[in-house]
């Protein structure tokens, strides 16, 4: 840990722009993943627009703030009407509702909140431990080296991100071939513009993200009949969990704060994969499975803690190596590019006060989101009353104008309506739209690396298994892709011989 850093980090953040970042960020995170169906990363999207005109420290401490945030308000919703604001809380429906149609959902959301500050808690000092020091080694990496690393972040998120291989490896062909659109880095020619102006640039980030989540969301939301269910009223004086509940809520929240640090160390939605693991670990542990299903508190407290210490650590490759793991670290590297700031190693380096800062900001936001979301349980049910028409509309409204603010641009609406509809349809067809959003961004930067490699060996492909690191890093992406593979054969010779 360093303490030079983290109190210049601390004094980074006390400036009235970034502790305002730091609370917009968290109160319009938990607002928007408060809205059900719409996610840290669909909150994310909504509201980068909002971040482009700040410095690039607040920029980043906002979009952090939203992320983890959402992480917290999608739990309420899952709590009082058993509908997940986000993926990462279906798992909290199956206890959250239970407790709450038994009169304790304000013990649900209390365990909820303390869960989340601890396990945000113990990711900051993760974040603190293994980000510089991953950062110090990342320097001794060369473009082979982070080509390797890339592509085995792509490839480990499309063997996880749910559907056939097939599926993921078309998803991720079609985001690099997005990426190879505009000017080329190298040659600076002009490639697959089509006689279209607009695209000599290259497609904006930032729309295609906001369509993919922001304006997808809505619409899949918008086409479930229904409306929402009844909402439990949750008093003040309910909020706090009573001495059994907190006995055996404690020991949950610190096994699945350990689980998701773990976990958002993997490529992949660690955030939601967490959750299920946590769930799993508490019924095998308890002495009251009786109760699971009915309202356990653990099912609540071990998961809720497990996808916000995976959505704090899922920062450390992002952060140290300019390389996200996971959708929503895509959007917080999104951000960073946008505002012009060169990622990877030299970040600690060249721009600490972003690193320190960010790092500090969750300090304040952690401690922000345990003071404000108590008294304002109230007010989330109260958004929850409005008609579903004002809320959606309004958000759509919001995104369109978020759109159009980045380049004062209609061709940027015009690309946000487009992925908007193809994220849409995509949900319909059962397609994950993660590793296009990842391979949008880390495309161009795929790309320089390999060409630049083959330049310095003059074209010998055999520079990524000259180099210990890449061999290394290519020896693990090759079990990636057969390790599947080969446990489905020895597990079906194990049942034959079995058999």
């Amino acid at each position: 840990m360093n303490p030079t850093g983290l109190a210049y980090g601390f004094q980074v953040c006390f400036t009235t722009q970034n502790l305002l970042a730091v609370a917009i960020g968290v109160l319009g995170g938990t607002v928007v993943g408060v809205l059900p169906g719409i996610g840290p990363v669909g909150s994310m999207a909504i509201l980068l627009p909002f971040t482009l005109t700040l410095s690039p420290t607040a920029a980043l401490i906002m979009l952090a703030g939203i992320y983890y945030g959402a992480m917290y308000g999608g739990s309420t919703t899952s709590i009082l009407l058993n509908v997940p604001g986000e993926a990462a809380s279906v798992i909290t429906c199956r206890e959250g509702y239970e407790m709450a149609k038994k009169g304790r959902a304000g013990a649900a959301l209390a365990v909820s909140a303390v869960g989340s500050f601890i396990a945000g808690t113990l990711g900051v000092v993760l974040l603190m431990l293994f980000a510089p020091t991953l950062a110090n080694v990342a320097l001794s990496f060369g473009p082979p080296e982070y080509f390797a690393i890339a592509f085995l972040g792509l490839l480990c998120l499309s063997r996880i991100s749910g559907g056939p291989f097939w599926q993921s490896l078309l998803v991720l062909a079609v985001g690099m071939a997005l990426a190879t659109v505009g000017m080329d880095s190298i040659t600076a020619t002009s490639r697959f513009h089509f006689g279209i102006t607009n695209l000599l640039g290259g497609i904006e980030t930032v729309p295609v993200v906001m369509g993919l989540y922001g304006a997808a969301e809505v619409l899949s939301v918008a086409e479930q009949a229904g409306g929402l269910p009844q909402i439990t009223k949750v008093r003040f004086k309910e909020l706090f969990p009573n001495k059994v509940e907190w006995k055996r809520s404690l020991p949950a929240m610190l096994r699945g704060s350990v689980i998701g640090l773990f976990m958002g160390l993997i490529p992949g939605p660690s955030p939601i994969t967490s959750t299920f693991f946590s769930y799993r670990v508490e019924h095998s542990v308890s002495k009251h499975k009786e109760e699971w299903g009915h309202g356990a508190i653990e099912g609540v407290a071990g998961p809720e803690s497990a996808n916000n210490g995976a959505a704090a650590s899922s920062l450390i490759p992002m952060l140290s190596l300019g390389i996200p793991f996971a959708p929503a670290a895509a959007m917080l590297l999104a951000s960073l590019l946008i505002q012009g700031v060169q990622t990877g190693p030299l970040l600690i380096v060249e721009r600490p006060e972003v690193f320190w800062g960010v790092v500090a900001s969750m300090y304040i936001g952690n401690v922000a989101l345990l003071i404000l979301n108590f008294p304002l349980v109230g007010v989330w049910v109260s958004i929850l009353r409005l008609p579903q028409s004002v809320l959606l509309s309004s958000i759509l409204l919001l995104t369109f104008l978020g759109a159009y603010s980045i380049n004062n641009s209609l061709f940027d609406v015009l690309v946000f309506v487009i992925f908007g509809i193809l994220g849409y349809l995509a949900r319909k067809i059962r397609f994950d739209v993660a590793t296009l959003v990842v391979a949008i961004i880390l495309g161009p930067m795929l790309e320089k690396m390999l060409r630049t490699s083959l330049y310095m060996s003059r074209g010998d492909p055999f520079i990524f298994v000259q180099r210990p690191i890449s061999l290394i890093i290519l020896i693990a992406m090759v079990l990636v892709l057969i390790g599947p593979i080969l446990w489905r054969i020895i597990s079906k010779r194990r049942r034959m011989r079995d058999a």
